[in-house]
């Protein structure tokens, strides 16, 4: 997570003080032929999150393929599919799992102790309702999920990207929405959320122009932001920021129907 430039602080969502989409373009900065969920990072993986990827992984992590996944087989039941995509260190992708049992979770990530420490927590909290696949979430979508098979996507804090020639990396652009949108079934939500104003306003602009998609922000004091659901907990980095004055931005926009 990065730091974000200071804003007042508000008690739901915090909207940038010039919110419009069309006082803030987005850049034109041309989009990588190929444009991919995650970079590599460096990092050691403790003994905790070796034993866990050794004792849990079998059961808890899916294999990348070429092929749809059914979901029904892989969970043992018929529920809601939510797609959680660069889940970190997995604190959050467990809280929302144990506080929402009855919903299915699939969760990308590359990075081998982010996976460790969510297998971790899966083992600890005792949760059934958690699958992770450790590939490029832009793969998955394009070769694991059939269109309309998602009930909801999480993208919490994806790298922003700061520098402006850089902006073409950032994962949130018109392409990969798109992709996004076919894999929703109609009345299922995107989720995003970042502390990054600038990144908020780019997000806000290409949802916003995604045809199959419908901001639930109706409130036009939060300029098209959405106040933060409930079930997405503060992590203790985004506290000591909203301490400090600065702002998180919750995007949520909807499948439309027909």
């Amino acid at each position: 997570m990065t730091a974000a430039t200071p804003t007042p602080a508000p008690t739901a969502a915090c909207p940038p003080e010039a919110a419009a989409p069309a006082a803030h373009a987005v850049p034109n900065v041309p989009y990588p032929k190929t444009v991919r969920s995650f970079v590599r990072r460096a990092g050691r993986t403790t003994s905790g999150q070796a034993k866990a990827l050794a004792e849990l992984g079998p059961r808890f992590m899916l294999p990348y393929t070429a092929q749809p996944l059914d979901a029904q087989a892989v969970f043992g039941r018929r529920a809601p599919l939510v797609l959680e995509i660069g889940f970190g260190m997995g604190e959050t992708t467990a809280h929302i799992a144990h506080h929402r049992s009855e919903v299915d979770f699939i969760g990308c990530e590359v990075h081998e102790p982010g996976v460790g420490a969510l297998l971790k927590r899966i083992g600890e909290l005792g949760l059934t309702n958690i699958r992770i696949i450790q590939h490029d979430a832009v793969e998955v979508l394009q070769q694991m999920l059939t269109p309309a098979s998602l009930d909801g996507v999480h993208i919490f804090f994806p790298d922003p990207w700061h520098k402006k020639r850089h902006h073409k990396r950032r994962l949130i652009q018109p392409p990969f929405v798109a992709l996004l949108a076919s894999r929703l079934r109609p009345g299922g939500y995107v989720h995003c959320a970042t502390d990054w104003q600038p990144y908020a306003e780019q997000m806000l602009q290409v949802l916003s122009a995604e045809p199959l998609l419908a901001n639930t922000s109706t409130d036009p004091a939060l300029g098209g932001y959405a106040p933060r659901p409930a079930y997405r907990p503060l992590t203790k980095f985004e506290q000591r920021g909203l301490r400090l004055g600065h702002g998180v931005w919750d995007l949520v926009f909807v499948r439309r129907h027909g």
